[in-house]
């Protein structure tokens, strides 16, 4: 196990440190507000980052500097040297900061929630998305490679899929960075092990854990009509997620304002949409993302495998906990009117199931 392979996370995680540092961005207020009552000041550029970043390995690569499945090579030795970037960064963060719980609970959940530096040049929960989403990508890109090379002679149309709507994923989430300001993470989380060392190391190292599986397997020549229905899954999915985080976000920054340009907004006193995506399920978005998951599950051609099931399985265990406690605490928050919202939208996740 060479030094260089641990230290590769690092290094992207200094590089992208640096650029989303220097890159120019735009600022903007979010949703939480400070003890004053003032909203938070975000700095944006992650679109930018990313493009930088990822341009600048495949040019690297293309120069003969780097080789292409650079990642997939020193992957299990990346997964450990990140996995020790993000203890630091736990111990970091948490101990510094007053108590709230016992220490067990607050080396997991943190004890800040949303630190900043600079005024909100640095962002700690923005920049532990944008740095797991580009070591992420790093890593999706990577492994194709490592079966473009593999298998160039026939190579697998869903291990391409996969990695282009994965991609596709990456790229849009960081095209909404505002929107997620808008989210639970931002409104409900500390940042502690759950957050930063699952930004660090688990975001990037285990979404694609379909990659892992599957990237040294042939091809398995799935009908290209199941790929077309696996890829329109995918964005049903999609359509499901980022139409309700947006419709939200126009809401909460206009009440009046029409979704889409059609979507007239209901909300009870104004304050808790029923209508569009939100009087479809209390968490429509929720379910979005686990048919998502489930596409890119299915697209890389081993459904009897198990290990390209982790990826939306953990959405399940993720999301059923936390559409409970959102519940609680907008139960907490509103009162009587979350009430009247269950009444009014009685499923929790799937409409007309649960």
């Amino acid at each position: 196990m060479s030094l260089f392979a641990l230290a590769l996370p690092l290094g992207v995680y200094g590089l992208v440190l640096g650029l989303h540092l220097i890159v120019p961005g735009r600022w903007v207020e979010g949703y939480v507000r400070d003890a004053s009552g003032k909203p938070l000041r975000y700095r944006l550029n992650g679109l930018r980052v990313f493009g930088i970043t990822v341009g600048g390995w495949a040019g690297a690569c293309a120069a003969g500097w780097l080789p292409w499945d650079l990642f997939y090579r020193y992957r299990w030795e990346g997964a450990a040297g990140a996995c020790a970037i993000g203890l630091v960064f736990t111990l970091a963060i948490v101990l510094p900061a007053a108590p709230v719980r016992g220490l067990g609970a607050d080396l997991y959940l943190g004890r800040l929630e949303n630190p900043q530096w600079g005024g909100g040049r640095l962002d700690a929960k923005m920049f532990l998305y944008l740095v797991g989403a580009i070591m992420l990508e790093l890593n999706v890109l990577s492994f194709a490679a490592h079966h473009l090379i593999t298998f160039g002679g026939d190579v697998s149309p869903g291990v391409i899929l996969y990695s282009a709507l994965f991609s596709f994923f990456l790229v849009e989430y960081l095209n909404f960075e505002e929107v997620h300001l808008y989210t639970y993470d931002f409104m409900a989380e500390r940042v502690g092990f759950k957050l930063g060392w699952g930004c660090l190391v688990f975001y990037p190292f285990f979404y694609c854990v379909g990659s892992w599986a599957v990237a040294d397997r042939p091809n398995p020549h799935t009908p290209v009509v199941l790929l077309g229905l696996y890829g329109v899954m995918f964005f049903a999915g999609w359509t499901l997620a980022r139409g309700a985080n947006l419709q939200k976000f126009w809401f909460k920054r206009d009440p009046q304002r029409k979704a889409f340009g059609v979507l007239a907004p209901v909300a009870l006193e104004g304050k808790v949409l029923v209508s569009g995506f939100w009087g479809l399920s209390r968490h429509i978005n929720y379910l979005g993302e686990i048919v998502m998951a489930s596409a890119l599950a299915l697209s890389l051609g081993y459904p009897l495998s198990p290990w390209p099931w982790l990826y939306p399985l953990y959405y399940l265990v993720l999301l059923l906990p936390r559409q409970h406690f959102d519940d609680q605490r907008c139960a907490a928050k509103y009162g009587p009117l979350w009430a009247e919202y269950r009444r009014r939208v009685p499923y929790r996740i799937i409409p007309g199931i649960y």
